[in-house]
């Protein structure tokens, strides 16, 4: 059976502190996406950018921001499927392993 999943990205306009020289949340988000959909067949993919400063007012993105501040997570976050793979400058590798987890295909190229 093939997986389904939400990469979710939690992010700022602004760059953490702690990862300066880096590229931007938004940037990470959109890397990411072209990234993935040059590895893996991205039709049970799917993706959401959450701004900490500015969250939904959905209860788990609510939660997961005061978490971010709590922990001083460095930002970007990155979570597949509700679990953290990723804070600050994300490795693919990490993120990879967790699609193959999920049963996400290859591309056939």
């Amino acid at each position: 059976m093939v997986g389904k999943v939400t990469i979710t990205v939690y992010g700022a306009d602004q760059i953490c502190a702690s990862c300066v020289g880096a590229p931007g949340s938004k940037d990470t988000y959109d890397w990411l996406q072209a990234a993935i959909g040059r590895k893996y067949v991205v039709d049970h993919i799917d993706y959401e950018y959450i701004d900490i400063d500015n969250p939904p007012t959905v209860e788990k993105h609510q939660q997961f921001v005061e978490r971010i501040i709590e922990e001083d997570l460095f930002y970007p976050v990155v979570l597949v499927n509700d679990k953290l793979v990723a804070e600050g400058i994300p490795k693919l590798k990490t993120i990879y392993q967790e699609l193959d987890r999920n049963e996400i295909h290859l591309q056939s190229n």
